[in-house]
């Protein structure tokens, strides 16, 4: 370092630092250029935060290939054993009490299943009145004990496979699954046949 040289009043030679000289604001400008480096393991070596991923993108919750289970999907429809030809096992879905009333004119209880059958019935109040289906093995035994009795049956088009009305009942089949529904009323039986065949239409749809 290169010194300059200054002479006390005593004589003596001393050694003065060369930047004793530079003005103050320089030494103060060096100064804060230090204290503006980054400390090791400071902010600056922090990696930067990640934004979060879109749902359905590769590595957000519930996209594909993830751990997060996926939603549960819904049950399948209550009537599905109807239409998957399992029909004795709930006749009483095949009518409901409104329809079996709409069908006897009156108020019914609650319809009660039992063997492949559903009973609708009048309360003790009202007027005599039933409705009964038969699904499955028991609409197609009631069927054929009808026809075996020689009682006359009028065909009825584009209901099911094939469709057939008497007095107070009508049958119905769709691929295998038979249906026979019969109302007891205290009244003329020609005036229930339209109300019948409409239904047999209705069941039909259901098979």
């Amino acid at each position: 370092m290169v010194h300059a040289r200054s002479r006390t009043a005593s004589g003596d030679r001393r050694r003065t630092p060369v930047w004793a000289g530079v003005p103050v604001v320089a030494l103060l400008a060096l100064a804060l250029q230090g204290c503006q480096q980054p400390a090791a393991g400071g902010a600056g070596d922090r990696p930067s935060a990640t934004a979060p991923t879109a749902p359905g993108a590769p590595g957000a919750p519930g996209a594909e290939g993830s751990s997060a289970a996926s939603p549960a999907r819904p049950s399948a429809s209550p009537t599905a054993g109807v239409a998957d030809g399992t029909a004795a096992d709930d006749p009483c879905a095949l009518v409901t009490q409104a329809e079996a009333e709409r069908l006897a004119g009156t108020a019914l209880t609650v319809g009660k299943d039992l063997a492949g059958t559903c009973t609708y019935t009048a309360p003790e109040s009202g007027p005599t009145a039933q409705v009964e289906i038969f699904a499955g093995d028991s609409g197609k035994s009631y069927y054929d004990a009808e026809r075996g009795i020689g009682h006359e049956m009028r065909p009825l088009d584009g209901i099911g496979d094939e469709a057939w009305l008497e007095d107070g009942s009508v049958f119905l089949r769709v691929s295998e699954q038979w249906v026979a529904i019969r109302l007891v009323r205290n009244a003329e039986p020609s005036r229930f046949d339209k109300p019948l065949e409409e239904l047999a239409r209705t069941v039909a749809g259901r098979l």
